[in-house]
């Protein structure tokens, strides 16, 4: 997966959430330089529910996507989280198996 501009991160996320049909207030959005290992080993979200993550060109453009998903659409999450190698946006349905 290659980095994208932070406008498609956005477009990609919002799409994906919006296709699931579930609400903005039940997804969680984070950052982070290891999404799979966040997801699935951290969040205990399952390979077969629905989640997505997207790469950005650094850690201000993904910290931009964060704060965009949480404080614009209303999901979960807290912003000024990861460091500077948190490239990545992650997204997941939050289930009662997840951790948020």
């Amino acid at each position: 997966m290659a980095a994208k501009p932070e406008e498609t991160v956005k477009k990609e996320i919002k799409e994906h959430i919006d296709k699931s049909g579930y609400p903005y207030s039940e997804w969680y959005v984070g950052i982070s330089d290891d999404p799979e290992d966040r997801l699935f080993n951290d969040h205990k979200v399952e390979k077969k529910s629905w989640w997505i993550y997207r790469e950005c060109f650094n850690s201000e453009a993904a910290r931009r996507v964060e704060e965009y998903l949480i404080n614009t659409l209303g999901t979960k999450g807290d912003v000024g989280g990861g460091d500077e190698k948190s490239i990545f946006v992650y997204a997941y349905k939050i289930t009662n198996s997840t951790v948020e």
